[in-house]
């Protein structure tokens, strides 16, 4: 009897921590806008107000603090939705260690819309991190808000992040020379999604060496490259190719991982080419 109540009991526990996982899956109402950088085409940004619905109601906020020059990075976002008909967007400027006001982080908070303009994705971490604008953009997203970012904004979207820099060469490059051991930086992003290691410029600027390394030393991530003019559009589980380029998808699903002095090799990682308008899905 004992034996049976115990079994009863575990199978209460797994129906609870499934249906746990369920609504904590369900409990997001927003979208992610990933774009590889470059140009915005028109179209792009059109969709963008299509998702978030801000030519009807609600505030689009620009968040510029990757850039070097955030006033001129906000002022050209802005632009592309002024030239849409489309003033309720404003730039929202944070810096390290300010004091922040309640005001500031529920406008963030609020917004049907949050762009992340590009730049440098370890300067806007710098800012943001475990803070409560960290903590307001995923509010957000969980609300049904629309995450936009491009370039730097792309690269911060993944929570495993990469950084751009090589450990093992000083000098940069746009992409990595090598497929060398513990060499890729990673740091943490803002992990609105975290099965994925998000890259950027891709196809444009060759960066198949750098992700190809980052999915043989951390296999159980896929990765996804996105041009440049290109965005992937993540609703739940799918994802959607936007714009003009292409998006390049890596995985290594046999976890292999084979060495040579500091050089890496591996056997059945998987290459996929999606093109705009075609869709896939991911766990």
């Amino acid at each position: 009897m004992l034996k049976r109540i115990s079994i009863l009991f575990l199978l209460l526990v797994v129906a609870l921590q499934t249906s746990v996982s369920y609504a904590q899956q369900k409990e997001v109402k927003g979208k992610l806008f990933i774009i590889g950088g470059g140009s915005r085409p028109s179209a792009m940004i059109d969709r963008i107000i299509l998702e978030s619905g801000i030519d009807k109601e609600g505030y689009g906020v620009i968040l510029p603090m990757s850039s070097s020059e955030p006033d001129t990075a906000a002022y050209y976002a802005k632009k592309q939705f002024l030239i849409k008909g489309i003033t309720n967007v404003h730039a929202l400027q944070f810096v390290k260690d300010e004091k922040l006001s309640s005001d500031k982080i529920d406008s963030l908070k609020n917004a049907s819309m949050i762009y992340i303009s590009g730049g440098d994705q370890n300067r806007f971490m710098e800012v943001v991190a475990n803070t409560d604008i960290e903590k307001a953009i995923h509010e957000a997203y969980k609300n049904g808000s629309l995450i936009a970012g491009t370039s730097a904004g792309a690269a911060v979207m993944s929570k495993m992040m990469i950084t751009g820099n090589e450990l093992k060469n000083a000098e940069y490059s746009s992409t990595f020379r090598n497929l060398q051991s513990e060499n890729i930086e990673i740091k943490t992003g803002l992990g609105m999604i975290d099965n994925v290691i998000i890259d950027q410029h891709f196809v444009k600027r060759s960066r198949y060496n750098r992700l190809l390394s980052a999915v043989i030393e951390h296999p159980e991530k896929t990765g996804i490259g996105i041009d440049e003019s290109t965005a992937i559009l993540i609703t739940g589980n799918k994802i959607e190719i936007v714009g003009e380029y292409q998006v390049i998808v890596f995985k290594n699903p046999k976890k292999s991982k084979n060495m040579y002095q500091d050089k890496l090799g591996a056997h059945g990682i998987t290459l996929d080419i999606y093109l705009p308008g075609e869709t896939f899905t991911i766990k």
